[in-house]
């Protein structure tokens, strides 16, 4: 005989919001999670006003435990990634510490749908619970995760509207000609009160002396080691200073007063990643926005001589002298060795690279610091005998190549065709989006204009090249002749300075002939 089927109910014994037995009186651990996006005065008001506002409320509830309250300052909530008190508060709630965590609203918790969504069900599955106040919503509520997914693409929305409003308005700054750099990362200028841009003297002097260091010969590694030495702090204010940061402020066209605006763009609201800008949007160029710390001459050559070195299959740049002493025999530079370098002969000499290289060996002599520097003395000595006349034509050839008038001109007129065309080229392209029309015919149009562009751009860029190559050319005259103008007397002793300034190369071919090779293409032999 069959047992009558009888169902029994087994009542639940755990507390699912504790996770502890129904009948004991653990209490809940709770957390408080507060966040603003930017550091303006009214947000950190609401900072503060969010984290006092939930301290009391989880302290008040006698069947809560008060975990505490995590934060996050001027971060924005589209992305979880730099969210460090957001990453923590998730982390001590997987591990248990947390089982309910109470927050203003779905937009504070998270402004991206995929990672609020992710890090709700990963909180569930766990058993702990997020309490959003403004809308009312518990997670663990059998409604709550529509809600939410509903509202948190409202709020991704808003998120890229603002997002989008924020762009637009830094490419309105831009177009209007207004730098916006980080200032605490840049060495030479302030924020002046207007915004711009302000000499800060007393840094201005390390970028000055950056590009002495620099035309002098000097490789970025070098001069970065010259400014720890001395204990100078780098644009961050750390004592390191690296080969990038010195080539920074080499090329960076604000220390001769310009600004281009808009080098990068964001491509993606939710990620904050950003993109070198190589033609995608346009770029402003501004001229003389502000007081230059370099002559804009003296920059043009240092460009020059950026460009000069990197077609230089090896350039050393450790001391002064590397890559400025050339083999008389088989015309490769002298770099530097050290002989005996552990024991008290040790000696540095400078010999050809190439000494031993191929079945042949050179047989140019090498030379010690010494007298490389008394053939420079002697080889200025005889410059100056002839001084005036040299200054004269020096003044006569500056003249000529700083007029770059008629480039100039034809460079700003080439600059409007190429906007002109770059326009048109935007306007088909929309068109043909938008409007169903022949493709062939577009095509053609859109070639067309594609070659036209090709070629005056081609024109523009020789036409700047012309340019920068005159102005550099023209300062290194400038600086070769002022020198030589100080320089009133005989030369006694070496100078580092007139070495730098004077000399383009030196070329040895025994210890008795060694030619010095100056910057205004003058030769002279020593010995011989």
């Amino acid at each position: 005989m069959m047992v009558a089927r009888k169902v029994t109910t087994i009542p639940a014994t755990i507390n699912k919001f504790t996770s502890a037995p129904i009948a004991s009186h653990a209490k809940r651990k709770v957390a408080g999670y507060a966040r603003v996006s930017t550091d303006n005065e009214d947000q950190i008001s609401s900072y503060a006003a969010q984290v006092d506002y939930y301290t009391k409320y989880i302290r008040e509830r006698e069947d809560w435990e008060f975990v505490g309250i995590y934060t996050d300052e001027g971060v924005t909530g589209t992305s979880t990634k730099k969210r460090e008190g957001f990453t923590q508060m998730i982390k001590d709630a997987l591990a248990g510490k947390i089982q309910l965590i109470i927050t203003k609203s779905v937009s504070r918790f998270a402004r991206n749908t995929v990672d609020c969504l992710t890090t709700i069900r990963k909180l569930k599955a766990s058993g702990v619970e997020v309490y959003f106040e403004k809308e009312g919503i518990w997670t663990l509520d059998s409604a709550g995760e529509l809600l939410i997914t509903v509202l948190s693409s409202i709020s991704q929305e808003e998120a890229r509207s603002i997002s989008e409003n924020t762009t637009w308005g830094h490419r309105k700054r831009f177009a209007d000609g207004k730098v916006s750099i980080p200032f605490k990362h840049f060495l030479g200028y302030d924020r002046g009160e207007d915004g711009n841009l302000v000499i800060n003297p007393e840094q201005a002097k390390t970028v000055k002396f950056i590009y002495k260091l620099f035309l002098t010969g000097l490789s970025y590694q070098a001069i970065a080691k010259i400014l720890m030495d001395k204990g100078i702090k780098s644009p961050g204010g750390k004592e390191i200073w690296h080969p990038g940061s010195v080539k920074h402020i080499l090329t960076s066209e604000k220390m001769k007063g310009d600004a281009l605006l808009q080098k990068s763009f964001t491509i993606d609201f939710l990620a904050k990643k950003r993109k070198r800008n190589e033609g995608e949007i346009p770029q402003y160029y501004v001229t003389g926005n502000h007081e230059p710390i370099i002559p804009p001459a003296t920059f043009d050559l240092v460009q020059a001589e950026i460009e000069r070195r990197k077609s230089s299959r090896r350039y050393s740049g450790v001391t002064i002298f590397s890559n400025r002493i050339k083999c008389g025999e088989c015309g490769h530079w002298f770099g530097t060795k050290v002989w005996h370098s552990t024991d008290k002969y040790r000696k540095v000499v400078y010999q050809c690279n190439h000494k031993f290289d191929g079945g042949k060996k050179c047989s140019t002599p090498h030379l010690v610091e010494a007298e490389i520097k008394e053939a420079f003395i002697k080889a200025v000595n005889r410059l100056l005998k002839g001084k005036d006349d040299i200054l004269g034509n020096l003044r006569l050839v500056q003249e000529q190549i700083c007029d770059t008038s008629e480039l100039e001109g034809e460079s700003q007129n080439l600059m409007e065709e190429l906007q002109m065309l770059s326009d048109m080229m935007q306007k088909i392209i929309s068109e043909n989006a938008r409007i169903v029309q022949d493709q062939t015919d577009y095509q053609k149009r859109y070639n067309e204009l594609v070659s036209r562009y090709d070629a005056v751009k081609a024109r523009h860029t020789a036409a700047e090249k012309s340019i920068k190559e005159r102005h550099a050319k023209a300062e290194r005259l400038d600086a070769f002749a002022k020198a030589l103008e100080s320089q009133s007397k005989r030369l006694t002793e070496f100078d580092e300075g007139l070495w730098g300034t004077l000399v383009d190369f030196m070329t040895v071919y025994n210890k008795d002939d060694i030619s010095v090779t100056f910057k205004d293409g003058a030769e002279i032999h020593i010995g011989g």
